[in-house]
């Protein structure tokens, strides 16, 4: 039997082999693009706002030294772990210099974010209602201005016209897809099947091989979803969203 899915084994080690170099160009681009901005700024120094130091620091942190000293990044890696250390720290709340207020922190953004998807129907008082329940003291007009960064309607529209652009740009980040493609491979009991079920996280483009399998039947799909979801290495865990099909051949 072991023989007999070999070719598949090729194959699949071959898919995951291309989508490996593809990722490589892709980064070696984005490299060589960020030497070329080094040398047109010819060495001044970039002014970033504070919602730039928070994605830049996030995507860091995730990269780890290791990963940041292989690439060209336009502040040092020194920096971008020093603002994640700050971020932490001080939940982003640090004293702004100069004229106007500072920057709404980050745990009553994500907080704001939060309540918006899940009640619908609930407006910029009832979210400042709730926030200030939790020990968060906020004006409707910065719940509305949050809001309105992230693409999301006010409510009661936001439950009645949120339209599918909307929808995916306020949820990008914990939204992935999934769906099968199929591979014919010969064996001595002649032509199979196999089924290969794909994940794909819409932010990031990253893609997983859930499984593979002839009977792609509910107890398979079941074992999927938990494998899926585990609490310490799932590809969904964090996500709140998975677009699939209605294949009832396939998922029945």
């Amino acid at each position: 039997m072991s023989n007999a899915i070999q070719p598949f084994h090729l194959l699949v080690i071959a898919l995951a082999g291309s989508l490996n170099r593809q990722q490589q160009v892709v980064i070696d681009y984005l490299i060589e693009e960020n030497r070329v901005l080094k040398e047109q700024l010819g060495g001044q120094r970039l002014r970033f706002t504070d919602e730039q130091r928070i994605r830049l620091a996030m995507k860091a942190k995730v990269l780890g030294r290791r990963g940041l000293d292989e690439l060209e990044t336009l502040v040092t890696p020194d920096t971008l772990l020093a603002w994640h250390r700050k971020l932490i720290a001080q939940k982003w709340t640090y004293a702004r210099k100069g004229p106007g207020r500072p920057r709404v922190a980050q745990e009553i953004t994500d907080l704001v974010l939060r309540m918006a998807r899940e009640n619908v129907s609930w407006g910029y008082d009832r979210i400042q209602g709730a926030l200030a329940n939790l020990g968060h003291i906020v004006a409707p007009n910065t719940v509305k201005n949050i809001l309105k960064r992230h693409g999301i309607e006010p409510a009661p529209e936001r439950e009645k016209r949120t339209s599918w652009k909307t929808f995916l740009k306020a949820h990008w980040d914990v939204m992935a897809a999934t769906d099968f493609f199929t591979v014919e491979v010969w064996t001595p009991r002649g032509l199979v099947t196999y089924y290969v079920l794909v994940i794909i996280h819409l932010s990031t483009r990253s893609v997983h091989i859930a499984g593979v399998t002839t009977a792609p039947n509910g107890a398979y799909m079941k074992q999927v979803a938990r494998n899926l979801t585990d609490v310490s290495d799932g590809f969904l865990l964090n996500k709140a969203f998975l677009i699939m099909d209605r294949d009832k051949k396939i998922y029945g």
